[in-house]
């Protein structure tokens, strides 16, 4: 019985096959007369010998080790079985599909922006797809000491240089910091050539690179829901206020003391730049300006009734203003 059971055909085959995994190596059987190749959609079977390549096969199918593959290996081709002995070769089975996985920066990249000494920081995620290329590279620095070799394994190499990638390509591009998702297609591009020539290193190759998001810090998105509002409006300073206290309202703030204060803000707001606006006027037309105050110290000779005080802190103003412009108190 010992005596036959040598003699057990094998099957050739990937067992246990995931589509997470990039290949696997069926070794260290004796493949006997009789054994048969099975190959599944998706797969390549490698046969080597002593560490050589002898054979690639394509089909998917089952296949005669001895009558349909052995005829077709280059230094095996003319082997034949024995009674009791077989043949030792290593099978590398390869797994054919293109991945696609996620990725995402592990820190903030920080990027450099004029007047922002530490630059500004975003991170961004997205997936890339690669694919085995080179059997013979792949071979050589991964199958040659690794049984099995997973997409887990590519993710992590990627991850490793996904950052620089980004920043160069960012900078590179020299696109608006604060609209690169608008300009995700051109840095890609860019990113998916540099991450080809990375994994061409393993015998793989990057066949696509996206760009599915990019965050800012908490401060620069309510600056550009704030520029986008003031856009939509048209740029009216007014408007954009008055839906601002709109918002206020709804979101609960519509106390008097919520509401004066704003009041109060707008209006000081515009008096300061009215005052602001007369006093460049003044300045560009100093006869007018000189005109001015020989009116005005005329009034205040004859009447003296053209100014009033702040019953809250004193400060003089015109007689028909209706707040203070120093502390903002309502006036009757």
């Amino acid at each position: 019985m010992g005596l036959f059971g040598n003699q057990l055909a094998n099957v050739v085959e990937w067992e246990n096959f995931s589509e997470d995994d990039i290949f696997f190596k069926w070794h260290n059987k004796e493949i006997k007369k009789g054994s048969r190749l099975i190959l599944r959609p998706g797969q390549d079977a490698i046969f080597l010998y002593n560490g050589k390549v002898e054979g690639i096969f394509k089909d998917d199918g089952s296949f005669d080790i001895e009558t349909q593959i052995i005829p077709f290996l280059s230094t095996l081709k003319g082997f034949k079985f024995g009674f009791n002995s077989g043949m030792r070769a290593e099978v590398l089975f390869v797994n054919t599909r293109e991945f696609t996985v996620k990725w995402g920066t592990k820190n903030a990249i920080n990027l450099p922006v004029n007047g922002l000494p530490g630059g500004m920081p975003i991170r961004a995620f997205g997936t890339f797809s690669c694919k085995v290329r080179d059997y013979l590279e792949l071979i050589e620095k991964i199958a040659g000491v690794q049984n099995t070799y997973s997409i887990e394994s590519v993710k992590d190499r990627v991850g490793a240089i996904v950052d620089q990638l980004l920043m160069k390509w960012i900078v590179k591009e020299g696109k608006d910091m604060f609209n690169l998702q608008a300009n995700a297609y051109d840095i890609s591009k860019g990113i998916v050539s540099d991450l080809d020539m990375e994994l061409a290193r393993i015998g793989m190759a990057a066949t696509d690179f996206t760009i599915q998001s990019v965050s800012y810090p908490e401060e620069v998105r309510k600056m550009q829901e704030k520029v986008a509002a003031q856009s939509m409006l048209g740029g009216n300073l007014g408007v954009y206020q008055g839906v601002a206290m709109a918002d206020s309202m709804a979101n609960g703030h519509s106390s008097v003391a919520d509401m004066a204060g704003m009041s109060v803000g707008l209006a000081m707001g515009q008096q300061m730049a009215a005052a602001m606006s007369g006093n460049m006027n003044a300045m560009n037309n100093p006869q007018s300006m000189n005109n001015q105050q020989a009116v005005g110290g005329q009034q205040q000779v004859q009447g003296g009734g053209d100014f009033k005080f702040c019953p809250n802190c004193g400060t003089k103003i015109t007689k028909d203003a209706k707040f203070c412009v120093n502390c903002g108190t309502k006036l009757m």
